[in-house]
């Protein structure tokens, strides 16, 4: 019988009935251990979870959870990387275990949770296959979710993992262009392993397509450019591209001929995931990502002020995505009208996103390394 303190919220539980799953973009240890992510389960319709470099080390950085494995492991003679690897791991397999009633009332669809590959590795295919395969033995779940960054390199080690039954979760697309390569990925990898004789049914993957920094990036290039018609494109582009990144998934998804071969072997759709959608400027709407967003079959990942943004004021309409893909793409004409230069945009990005994951990961290796001498033995950490 649920009680009225573990009622979801109504306006959580309506996004989730219009075929939006809400994952919560945050880990740790704490977060865990408190109760807090089965709360999120109970009352915010939180059916996923979503890791990052950044995410990690706000969490190793913060109060004491940490310490007492950090101290064994110190007392083991782990190095940092070792030590971040375990750390990391026992995280997100807890996580899974918290989440894995609903990966079963779901069949696999969710109860998910992500662990991002090393993002030193991201122009490096073979590597980022290594350790994909690593990560998913050394977790040993079946919700679990490996990252791959959609780079250059990353496309073929996407395929590849997929090709070895491991359930993928690619990151870092800010274009519609490099979006329609990933699910070129997901489908050479379904191949692969439908061949290589494995059960596609249990292979499942979501594409992260990253919202508000495209905004971010296109309003800056739109305020220099200083016209009326480019001012009035502001906050216009992230949601626009969002939308036609979702026309490409139907495509691929409900009307393409090479997936409904594989379909016919069991094989699911690569769900398109809005990530990056906590506002970054305060002149819009905090649940814009959001509302905007609503579409069957996705995923919306958001950082916890924007879940209870969303849970305190979102206003769910229904499918605001399917109708406003003309629209979205007259948006875009006009962003090009104004000379925004897309390709760049989207290059920058992508640039911009590794190097701050990379300093996270720098930062991370600095913060562990400082908690294993503290923890070392003789020393009076």
């Amino acid at each position: 019988m649920t009680s009225q303190t573990t009622a979801q919220n109504e306006v959580l539980a309506a996004l989730s009935a219009q075929g939006v799953s809400v994952w919560l973009d945050d880990l740790s240890r704490e977060r865990i251990e408190s109760g807090n992510l089965a709360d999120l389960i109970a009352t915010r319709s939180v059916v996923g979870v979503t890791t990052n470099p950044s995410i990690f080390q706000a969490a190793l950085s913060k109060g004491h959870a940490y310490d007492a494995q950090v101290r064994e492991l110190a007392a083991g003679g782990a190095d940092v990387e070792e030590t971040i690897l375990a750390v990391t791991t026992d995280d997100v397999r807890s996580a899974c275990d918290v989440l894995a009633p609903v990966y079963e009332a779901t069949g696999g669809l969710d109860g998910r949770v992500s662990i991002e590959v090393d993002p030193r590795l991201a122009h490096a295919t073979a590597e980022t296959v290594a350790q994909a395969k690593e990560l998913w033995r050394v977790v040993d779940r079946p919700n679990l979710f490996i990252k791959i960054p959609a780079t250059v390199a990353g496309l073929p080690a996407i395929a590849r993992v997929i090709g070895e039954g491991i359930s993928v979760n690619v990151t870092l697309i800010f274009s519609v262009e490099r979006y329609e390569r990933v699910i070129e990925a997901y489908l050479d990898g379904l191949t692969a392993a439908k061949a290589a004789g494995h059960d596609l049914s249990k292979i499942h993957s979501v594409a992260s397509f990253f919202v508000s920094r495209v905004d971010t990036e296109i309003d800056s290039r739109l305020e220099e450019i200083g016209t009326d018609a480019a001012l009035a494109l502001r906050g216009e582009a992230g949601v626009a591209n969002a939308r036609l990144a979702y026309a490409s998934y139907r495509k691929a998804f409900e009307s393409g001929a090479r997936f409904e071969q594989l379909a016919e072997a069991g094989a699911r759709p690569q769900r398109a995931l809005w990530a990056s959608t906590g506002v970054k400027n305060p002149e819009y709407s905090d649940t814009m990502y959001v509302t905007e967003l609503v579409a069957p079959n996705t995923v919306n990942t958001m950082p916890e002020k924007t879940l209870e943004a969303v849970a305190d004021h979102g206003e769910i309409t229904g499918d605001t995505v399917t109708g406003n893909i003309a629209a979205a793409q007259q948006v875009f004409d006009a962003l090009a009208s104004v000379g925004i230069d897309l390709p760049d945009v989207f290059r920058k990005l992508e640039d911009e996103g590794l190097e701050k994951f990379v300093s996270s990961w720098s930062e991370l290796l600095d913060a562990t390394s400082e908690q294993l001498t503290a923890h070392a033995p003789g020393s009076e950490g």
